[in-house]
């Protein structure tokens, strides 16, 4: 799973039939201190995302797995909306 964050949206008149009614959302990838750290993804949002929030995002064969994106040609799903982050520095 990726950590990140929604920043823009995609939008795209001539898709795939499957993807049709989908939201296409840019987010990009944070650090556990939310950060930014480099690089884009376009995802499917299948949980509501909201503009800037932090989301979960997997990629690949899990992508497909998320609800309603079965058999859809996606490499990337917002699965979750994260409420807060807990990092234990200590060992």
């Amino acid at each position: 799973m990726i950590l990140a964050r929604t920043i823009g949206t995609v939008v795209a008149t001539r898709k795939d039939q499957r993807l049709e009614g989908k939201k296409l959302l840019i987010v990009r990838p944070v650090d556990v201190k939310g950060n930014d750290e480099s690089g884009y993804l376009v995802a499917i949002d299948t949980v509501g995302a909201g503009f800037r929030e932090t989301v979960l995002v997997v990629q690949g064969s899990s992508a497909r797995l998320a609800h309603g994106l079965k058999d859809c040609p996606v490499d990337a799903a917002i699965i979750g909306i994260v409420d807060t982050v807990k990092v234990s520095e200590s060992l």
